[in-house]
């Protein structure tokens, strides 16, 4: 199955030291080679970058591990295709416009006889189960709230009972982000890491490559970094429970 990251802060961050090893995972250290993803949120808007070759050996992804973007909230996702071909329109992440934000989201899993009907306001360009899944979580939502964003509590709630219907057709893990928040639903596995003062130094597991972020950041930093399997050798994850909906706000989960 494919793999999923993301990060939510309280100010800016870069994400080049997750994402190097991260992108590892696509072709080098483990066989998720069918194309990857990364979108960025800056202010109202999106940075977004799609390839379908390996991330291991994509010129785009090296151009992501050398220039530093800075955002509070990221979605990156690399491809071990189980449904439609391998293709730059099945890259995730996958961006829709939503109350007049975009929207950002990632699937890790495979979703069986998961068919809803889509009334055409959302709808998928490629052929995933994981797009299909993005629009009916859309759709589904406007529905329920009509032309205006809900409070934070009854979205996460109406997302969590969104994602636990749509858990019931296969795996759903999945990340999902408006650029304020960042919701991460967890079928099988999915752990973070909150990274605040006093900062230590953190060492890759997919690559030989430390940092020390004492010296690249301000006592008053803190980011959450939240993937499917643990990045790092020394730093202490949290794993997420089955079925369980995380929302993530200035790089802190909610309680």
């Amino acid at each position: 199955m494919c793999q999923l990251l993301g990060m939510n802060c309280n100010v800016p961050t870069d994400i080049v030291f997750s994402f190097t090893g991260f992108a590892m995972r696509g072709g080098h250290t483990d066989t998720h080679h069918d194309g990857w993803g990364i979108a960025f949120f800056e202010g109202a808007g999106v940075r977004y970058f799609v390839d379908h070759q390996a991330a291991v050996a994509s010129p785009v992804a090296e151009l992501i591990k050398r220039f530093p973007i800075k955002s509070t909230n990221v979605i990156a996702h690399i491809r071990k295709a189980t449904q439609g071909q391998v293709a730059l329109e099945n890259c995730h992440p996958f961006v829709r416009e939503l109350w007049g934000r975009y929207w950002v989201f990632a699937h890790n899993g495979d979703l069986k006889q998961f068919a809803p009907v889509l009334d055409g306001a959302f709808r998928p360009v490629g052929s995933t189960d994981s797009e299909l899944a993005f629009c009916y979580l859309l759709q589904q939502l406007r529905r329920r709230f009509g032309d205006s964003a809900p409070a934070l509590p009854a979205l996460r709630e109406a997302l969590a009972e969104l994602a636990a219907e749509i858990a019931t057709h296969g795996v759903f893990n999945m990340m999902l982000s408006n650029g304020s928040a960042l919701f991460a639903h967890c079928a099988t596995t999915l752990c973070y890491v909150v990274r605040q003062h006093p900062f230590n130094t953190a060492q890759l597991s997919d690559e030989d490559v430390s940092v020390d972020f004492a010296q690249l950041t301000t006592p008053d930093d803190r980011v959450a970094v939240i993937v499917t399997q643990p990045l790092t050798t020394n730093e202490r994850w949290t794993e997420f429970l089955p079925g369980e909906l995380k929302v993530f706000v200035d790089g802190l989960p909610l309680p």
